[in-house]
């Protein structure tokens, strides 16, 4: 084999190492986005799985079993009641500051922090909190994984980052305005 030989094979050689290169990293990119989607689809689950979770009690502790006509008929303090644990939850605002950590597969997977807020709100605000007992409690569920990581300067998902990228941990929020409503 020549010279021109040797050449031309190694100029292929450097030719196809760029390709494999190249090909790898697409792949590498097509798994990244792929599991991103995976964990915000499992993390949107979760957080929805924990509304109506949330929506099957009671509006307030002093609705359980009575009718209130009037707001300060409701609860002033949002919370659990005093001995209450999250097996005798029987209305909205005892999920307010409850967390849980779910792990998806059980016991394998990927682990998820769930936080759950409950709010009083106003129908003509709902975004903003009002300190006073209103017909309309905000649920606002956050459900965030180590494996959500995001880029902080670009607000792209990664899998991994260079170490010295910010980084910031990707959270799913979701909130809904439960209201009472008296029928006579």
């Amino acid at each position: 084999m020549g010279t021109g030989q040797t050449m031309l094979t190694l100029a292929a050689m450097v030719l196809l190492s760029f390709l494999i290169l190249r090909v790898n990293n697409l792949f590498l990119q097509t798994t990244t986005t792929l599991n991103t989607s995976k964990f915000d689809v499992l993390a949107f689950s979760l957080a929805q799985s924990m509304l109506q979770e949330i929506e099957a009690n009671a509006f307030d502790q002093n609705t359980v079993s009575a009718v209130v006509s009037a707001t300060s008929g409701l609860s002033t303090v949002l919370g659990p009641e005093t001995g209450e644990t999250y097996a005798t939850f029987n209305d909205i605002d005892d999920y307010d500051n409850y967390t849980r950590i779910d792990t998806v597969p059980k016991n394998s997977g990927v682990v998820f922090n769930t936080k759950c807020i409950v709010d009083y709100v106003t129908s003509t605000a709902p975004d903003v909190v009002t300190a006073t007992p209103t017909w309309n409690k905000r649920i606002t569920v956050y459900v965030t994984s180590p494996f959500m990581i995001q880029n902080a300067l670009t607000n792209q998902y990664y899998t991994k980052v260079k170490s010295t990228t910010p980084i910031i941990q990707g959270t799913v929020k979701i909130s809904q305005v439960y209201s009472y409503w008296n029928f006579k």
